[in-house]
């Protein structure tokens, strides 16, 4: 019996899938999606009733980039890869890992943005170097700018996956881009999705999830809610309730509307004051909160405690590393050293604030911690004028942190 003739259930069944386990999965979308327990079914349902349909194609394009996200989304366990874009969403187009080269693959881009114009959706993974006019990248003898613009302008949506994707990522910290004493040659002068596009007028949505490298489930999670459950409609519009559900800066709410922090399962430590200051000591071993040695988890706003990695199995925090804050807008730029405390954030104020030079008017290391905590929640409207903060845990009272210029 040939695959497609296969029922939904006995297709996810030969890829090793059993019903539970796409129930489960089903359950973490709701999650994601920031609906209720109660909506697991309805996606499930959704998710089955466009398996085999002739719903929305799917294109993947690649811009600057090291294929990280496409690693991280084609290993994907639960559904795989190929049950959730290859059938679902028919995905006509991924350069990376396509079975087509040259011509055939090209032509299968172009017939699926011109046949389907204003009814497929585009995943774009890496920066766009705008360097050199585009030159800096050419794929079948057009720019990436070209492409982009072409392809990014007939889609009903674009899914920019990964930091590279939402604001340039690696690619444009310095020295990639001029800056003072690094006068580096040509400059990559990379950005986003929406930035590019925006500077030519071309006004397709852009939902952001940045990362390094994105959470398959988020991009899955949004494919779900854009496709499946109506967020585009039948006439290829970005609904207005979809739209609702993106941030100001094209984010999911329902995946960037809390801090690492908010669900750190490290909080406890944080909230007694004890903390790693060296790797390898009695405190890592026992758990302790690693903000001292560089934990972005205050001021960086995604769900990885929640949905983590690898099939659940781990996430950043949980390994042993601290957060290095990939999920924040010119991250590479503004949380080096990545082992050391903030020197500036954003949190979308006027000026960028230094927790850790705020702190030092009161002194000690928690202190900073709770200053760079209470930026990030008066930066996320939760909080107001609120309690006096105290000088100064015990713990670090007890291991010398007065010493380091806190109070006595």
């Amino acid at each position: 019996m040939a695959q497609k003739d296969l029922g939904f259930y006995d297709q996810l069944e030969a890829r090793g899938v059993t019903r539970r386990d796409f129930l489960k999965f089903c359950g973490t979308m709701t999650a994601i999606l920031g609906l209720s327990e109660g909506m697991a079914p309805a996606i499930a349902s959704a998710v089955e009733g466009a398996a085999g349909s002739s719903l929305f194609p799917a294109v993947w394009m690649d811009g600057g980039l090291c294929t990280g996200c496409t690693e991280s989304v084609a290993q994907v366990t639960k559904p795989d890869i190929a049950t959730i874009l290859l059938d679902i969403l028919s995905l006509n187009y991924m350069e990376t890992i396509s079975m087509s080269q040259g011509e055939h693959a090209e032509e299968a881009l172009h017939e699926t943005a011109t046949h389907n114009e204003g009814k497929f959706v585009l995943v774009y993974e890496g920066s766009v170097m705008t360097g050199l006019d585009g030159n800096l990248l050419r794929v079948a003898e057009k720019t990436s700018l070209e492409s982009l613009k072409e392809i990014g302008s007939k889609a009903a949506a674009i899914i920019a996956v990964g930091s590279c994707a939402v604001d340039g990522g690696w690619v444009r910290s310095v020295p990639s881009v001029k800056a003072d004493g690094y006068p580096q040659e040509p400059e990559a002068w990379a950005t986003g999705v929406s930035q590019y596009l925006a500077s030519q007028n071309i006004n397709t949505p852009v939902i952001n999830l940045p990362c390094c490298p994105v959470n398959p489930e988020w991009v899955v999670a949004m494919i779900i809610d854009a496709v499946m459950l109506g967020g585009i409609d039948a006439d290829g519009k970005v609904t207005a309730a979809f739209a609702s559900k993106l941030d100001e800066e094209g984010r999911p709410k329902s995946i960037y509307g809390q801090t690492i922090h908010d669900n750190c399962p490290r909080r406890g430590h944080f909230e007694n004051g004890e903390f790693v200051y060296k790797f390898g000591s009695p405190e890592e071993a026992a758990g302790y909160c690693l903000y001292p040695v560089g934990c972005k988890g205050p001021q960086t706003k995604t769900n990885c405690p929640v949905v983590r990695w690898n099939d659940k199995a781990s996430w950043c925090v949980e390994s042993g590393a601290p957060c290095i804050g990939c999920g924040n807008f010119n991250w590479v730029d503004e949380n080096a050293p990545f082992l050391g405390r903030f020197r500036n954030i954003g949190l979308g104020m006027k000026k960028p604030v230094n927790p850790a030079a705020a702190a030092t008017v009161v002194g000690g290391v928690a202190v900073a911690a709770l200053a760079a905590h209470g930026f990030g929640m008066k930066a996320a409207g939760r909080i107001g004028a609120g309690a006096p903060m105290e000088k100064m845990k015990d713990w670090d009272r007890k291991h010398g942190a007065s010493k380091k210029g806190g109070d006595k």
